[in-house]
């Protein structure tokens, strides 16, 4: 079952000042889009980038956290990802229409979701 409530203690494990959180992949996009979330720190606060192949500016909500995220906080932050579509490169905007595969070292449930959302509907 998972653990929605899930919050990890920290997301740095001392060797740098940002972190990778989760590693999204579109395997129905054209070019096999990825998508990665990382945190950095500044004074006390999270604040978290999407990175993607192109250089999108891509909106996450939240922004920003004084706390490391619970899965069901960071399951919205991936699904509610969006852009400008002025300013898209690539064709992010259906890339993110997609149901992603996750990779996260730091929400361990997170690729479990992923996988059985994708299996509901009808994808592998």
């Amino acid at each position: 079952m998972i653990n929605f409530d899930f919050r990890p203690e920290r997301y740095f494990d001392g060797t740098g000042p940002n972190a990778m959180l989760v590693k999204l992949l579109y395997p129905e996009s054209q070019w096999g889009e990825e998508i990665s979330i990382y945190a950095n720190v500044m004074d006390g606060t999270y604040y978290f980038e999407a990175v993607d192949f192109y250089g999108n500016e891509i909106n996450l909500n939240p922004a920003s956290s004084k706390l490391p995220l619970t899965l069901q906080e960071i399951i919205i932050m991936i699904e509610t990802m969006d852009i400008n579509p002025e300013q898209a490169q690539g064709n992010i905007a259906l890339t993110l229409s997609g149901i992603p595969e996750a990779e996260s070292s730091v929400y361990p449930d997170l690729e479990a979701y992923f996988s059985e959302k994708r299996k509901t509907y009808g994808l592998r």
